[in-house]
């Protein structure tokens, strides 16, 4: 395998270059942690948002959704523990100053990068202040949220209220967190600002175990969906000085990254935590009552959480390959899920100067253009548009050329195989249905 810093520095290098994702205020040298996605980037990101709610939310009876805000009474966060426990060990480099997590290097006594002295390890707590409120001297202190969950919990009750959902059931979001991260780090594996999708299952405590292990596979089922190679992925059980006091068990689900084994998603045995948390400080009763029988009781939880844009950097590594082709060029190209992919054709008038191509080519990209996600390149020459679509992952290439004007066919490119059809233009749009279902 190459070198682990050449894979992520290939990858950045592409992302940048195709418009995938750029680093934060760039122009003024960038700042640590911090990513925007570009317009293929946003296009990918947002079908893989999707792809998570169809299979976590869409297809399910037992699970509706919720979207909420960033901000928080600051109550919430004494309530979670975060306050007070959210937070890692921080040490410095007393040579060359750079600071690292206690928990993240082999040496708590030499710089990894230039063998100094620390200093003494101090707590450093991850999350990010703010205040609301407009009078200086009357703003309220208060956090951006360390992580998305937190908003189901506050709205278990209002959701029960307001849908009549039975327990078991779940409530699920993708949402924005904010982590002040010492080292942040990795491109998109490590950042500062993020997103998270979040599932939290209710159950009677008596059926924590069968739901655990049912949330367990299913998680394991939709990454092995999502990914091309799913012997990069594994289940990694904590130990049991890893677990929070109120968990049973914990997994998380690991992809085999350039630089090791790496948590992409954990599922977490929350018990009833949460919940007894939050009524404690809020006053509230957040308990249910079961409909059928009367029995009132405070639910368990299982938990699956996982980090959006780290999901999306493990894509880029499972897709990305260099081949040697006969005429002894290298083709970079992104082989990713075609339902993640940004553009799912790019239709190609073979000569954009000639007004009849170009026109007949108009006709397919409109006729397209409601169904499926298409994008028009008329760009330099063919071999060209074939490389750059590659390399952004498109799964097919339509192009329109002289035969087209005789026989209305058009030539459609795969991919992964560089294999081409010829397909009549009353049959693409069945042949894309059929191949991105």
């Amino acid at each position: 395998m190459e070198n682990k810093q050449d894979v992520l520095d290939k990858i950045v290098a592409l992302a940048k270059r195709r418009g995938i994702f750029y680093q934060n205020s760039e122009i003024y040298g960038g700042i640590g942690g911090f990513f925007d996605f570009g317009p293929v980037g946003v296009e990918m990101k947002n079908n893989l948002k999707k792809y998570w709610w169809h299979f976590m939310v869409e297809k399910r009876e037992n699970v509706v959704g919720i979207d909420g805000s960033i901000i928080s009474h600051p109550t919430v966060w004494e309530a979670s523990g975060h306050v007070k426990s959210f937070g890692d060990e921080m040490v410095e480099c007393k040579k060359c100053h750079k600071r690292f997590r206690l928990d993240k290097i082999d040496n708590a006594n030499k710089c990894p990068e230039c063998d100094g002295e620390f200093t003494t390890p101090r707590k450093y707590n991850l999350l990010f202040n703010t205040e609301i409120g407009v009078v200086e001297g009357e703003k309220l202190p208060a956090y951006l949220r360390g992580e998305a969950c937190q908003n189901i919990y506050l709205d278990f009750k209002n959701v029960v209220d307001s849908t009549r959902m039975q327990i078991p059931f779940g409530i699920a979001q993708i949402g924005k967190a904010f982590r002040n991260e010492i080292t942040p780090g990795k491109a998109l594996y490590r950042t500062r600002e993020f997103e998270q999708w979040d599932l939290q299952f209710f159950v009677r405590p008596e059926e924590m175990e069968k739901w655990f292990e049912y949330w367990k596979n299913e998680r394991e089922t939709f990454y092995k969906s999502l990914y091309r190679k799913p012997e990069n992925l594994r289940f990694r059980e904590h130990e049991q000085d890893e677990l929070v006091f109120y968990a049973k068990k914990a997994f998380d689900i690991e992809y085999n990254t350039p630089w090791g084994w790496d948590e992409n998603e954990g599922i977490h045995w929350r018990a009833d935590y949460d919940l007894t948390q939050h009524s404690k400080f809020s006053g509230q009763d957040l308990s249910y009552r079961d409909p059928q029988t009367n029995e009132k009781f405070t639910p368990w939880i299982v938990e699956t959480s996982g980090g959006v844009d780290r999901t999306f950097l493990f894509l880029l590594f499972d897709s990305y390959e260099e081949e040697l082709l006969d005429n002894g060029e290298i083709r970079t190209v992104l082989k990713i899920n075609p339902k993640i992919s940004a553009y799912k054709a790019a239709i190609f008038p073979l000569v954009a100067n000639k007004l009849e191509i170009s026109g007949k080519a108009r006709e397919v990209f409109e006729k397209l253009v409601d169904t499926h996600r298409v994008v028009w390149d008329d760009r330099g020459n063919i071999g060209k548009r074939y490389r750059y679509q590659d390399e952004i992952g498109t799964p097919y290439c339509i192009t329109i050329d002289y035969q087209t004007l005789e026989d209305n066919t058009v030539t459609i490119r795969d991919r992964d195989t560089m294999e081409q059809i010829r397909l009549n233009i009353e049959e693409i749009e069945d042949f894309l249905s059929d191949k991105l279902k």
